[in-house]
């Protein structure tokens, strides 16, 4: 949150999630981060990066009091906190129900419910919404024992347990009483007929959904080394994926900052075609091919309108993300300011992208899949593109904004290439199709062998021309390009480890304060998980264990990961929680599973 005070620190919030919106739950009871109907909609409580005036969800101890147990309930999206309060405890379970199929149940239906122990607790509820940009209040009206904000073609209800009347806008003090839960609902409806749903029969919902949510992380590989840290991180992906499309979006959130106090803050409710196309990998790894099925046929649905080119990034359905744009009188998180809507990257040439997409199309092939016509035809079109284009500047994935020849970018178009070649082998293709590809790819292994490598620091190099190393590099071993065993490889994989390293096991994307952008970032945890995956696939699984085991220090109390981390208070910068991240944590445990003892 901000305002008076010290900031809620990023790690203290725990993700809600119905698989088409997602909250940000701090450890004080307040969800200062909801939008609606979906992630990418407009904030319903956005105090986050908004300020108090932006609306807050809060319900928890009325007196200060010390959080003595937080933590997900197993194997579930269920959050449980608990607070010791004089003689009582008082215990907060939040969830957000995900299964409506089949019901009549509305798409958001947000469940708190407050129980006691050992004595009487006083509680507060203090229920705020504001709308949009310019934070509305909405108008109010009462529907028996619901409470209805309205704005428009979009209404909210909630609904108390009986003797419970909350008023918007203004704290209510509620008794729990040991063994008499008070229950909160909230529903929404947007442009659709507004549903109540009774406290008890929410909360039977929230139960069911617990048991699905059991049931569906029984099904994950059981071998699986570090298995419950990976379990968390796939419910992670799972809550931040947009069940009607199959689409991850890259965070639930906007603006929180690489920077604290700077303006490095950026809109992440969007889909990166990496993200997907990992999430492809990650799925198929654990046992999961209906998730990795649904992330490849939303990238080969969402590219459609521009096919063959692949743009750097997509709305939840597949369209153009809105133009990036600045809110006026928004606080920020930490007074980092500006707070952006929309992503300028939308407009980037990113070559890396084409890679990660047809080498999530080679995956599904390896596992024994065939690729439906319009998918094949779609992935050569890609091919295509990168055979054309491989050597045009562009903007890289780390998405700078002065185009330049980066080495990462090269080393994906050759893995398009050589991916599409692959799956060619099993697929029908034209032989002139064939021989451009092939000439395409020897023609970017031969240049970025020359122009990409620097025999001083034995080492591949960020870009053509410069001295400065790039973790994003860390993915060579996987590729094939150059054996991963070989002195290139381990040349880049070490000097990246030494070179780059932010302390411990953290590494810089590139050398700080080179990306013509003011003020500074945090270490980049995906990074660190990459690294942990390049020292498995090049024969070092005790150092990839030992490096991986330092890196889950760094997790959240509740198992979450942001995008960075300040490398010298360990604090979390930027959107959070990060597919990206979470996603590559279960890549590293993949990759130590695959390497020999």
């Amino acid at each position: 949150m901000t305002g008076p005070g010290p900031a809620t620190p990023i790690s203290d919030y725990g993700l809600l999630g119905d698989t088409r919106t997602a909250a940000l739950v701090g450890g004080d009871g307040a969800i200062d981060w909801l939008c609606v109907p979906r992630f990418d909609g407009e904030p319903l409580f956005g105090r986050l990066v908004g300020g108090p005036a932006a609306g807050t969800f809060r319900a928890g101890p009325l007196p200060p009091a010390t959080v003595v147990e937080r933590r997900y309930r197993k194997d579930t999206a269920t959050i449980q906190t608990t607070w010791t309060v004089g003689d009582g405890r008082l215990t907060l379970a939040d969830s957000m129900v995900a299964e409506i199929k089949g019901r009549l149940l509305p798409a958001t239906l947000l469940v708190r419910r407050l129980s006691a122990e050992g004595a009487a607790v006083a509680a507060v509820v203090e229920f705020d919404p504001r709308l949009g940009v310019r934070h509305r209040r909405p108008r109010v009206s009462r529907r028996g024992e619901a409470v209805v904000c309205q704005w428009g073609a979009l209404a909210v209800s909630l609904t108390c347990s009986p003797g419970v009347a909350v008023e918007p806008g203004r704290p209510t003090t509620v008794e729990v009483v040991p063994g008499h839960p008070v229950t909160l609902v909230l529903t929404v409806a947007d442009r659709e007929p507004l549903i109540q749903v009774e406290p008890e029969t929410a909360w039977e919902l929230v139960l069911g959904d617990e048991a699905r949510w059991r049931a569906w992380s029984a099904g994950i590989d059981g071998s699986l080394p570090f298995r419950e840290d990976v379990v968390r991180s796939l419910l992670t992906l799972r809550l931040l994926t947009y069940s009607p499309s199959q689409a991850p979006v890259a965070a639930p959130t906007t603006s929180l900052p690489e920077d604290p106090g700077g303006v490095r803050n950026w809109d992440y409710r969007y889909v990166w075609p990496r993200d997907a196309s990992i999430g492809v990998n990650a799925f198929l790894g654990v046992g999961k091919p209906d998730e990795a099925h649904g992330f490849l046929a939303w990238l080969l649905h969402a590219s459609r309108l521009e096919r063959p080119r692949l743009p750097a990034v997509f709305t939840l359905t597949g369209r153009h993300v809105p133009r990036e744009r600045e809110l006026p009188g928004w606080p920020g998180y930490l007074d980092s300011v500006p707070v952006r809507f929309g992503n300028a990257a939308a407009g980037q040439h990113q070559l890396d992208g084409y890679g990660w997409v047809v080498d999530a199309a080679w995956v599904f092939v390896q596992a024994g899949n065939r690729l439906y016509s319009e998918t094949w035809r779609a992935v050569r079109g890609f091919a295509d593109v990168v055979a054309g284009r491989w050597g045009e500047p562009d903007a890289g994935i780390w998405e700078v904004r002065e185009p330049g020849h980066h080495v990462h970018s090269k080393l994906m178009g050759w893995l398009a290439l050589d991916r599409a070649l692959r799956i060619a082998d099993t697929h029908p293709l034209p032989d002139r199709q064939r021989r451009r590809w092939r000439e395409a790819r020897d023609a970017i292994a031969a240049e970025v062998r020359t122009r990409g490598f620097d025999p001083a620091q034995a080492s591949y190099v960020r870009s053509y021309g410069t001295p400065d190393l790039d973790s994003a590099l860390l993915v060579l071993p996987l590729l094939g390009l150059d054996d991963a065993t070989s002195s290139r490889v381990r040349g880049t994989v070490d000097a990246i480890r030494e070179r780059l390293s932010a302390g411990g096991p953290l590494l810089y994307r590139y050398p700080p304060g080179r990306d013509g952008l003011h003020g500074t970032e945090g270490a980049f945890l995906p990074c660190s998980f990459w690294l942990v995956q390049a020292l498995a696939a090049t024969g070092r699984r005790r150092e990839a264990e030992d490096l991986f085991r330092e890196l889950l220090d760094h997790a959240g109390p509740l198992g979450l990961y942001a995008e960075e981390v300040d490398p010298t208070t360990g604090a979390y910068r930027g959107n959070y929680p990060q597919t990206l991240t979470h996603a590559a944590l279960i890549q590293a445990v993949l990759a130590i599973r695959d390497s020999p003892r």
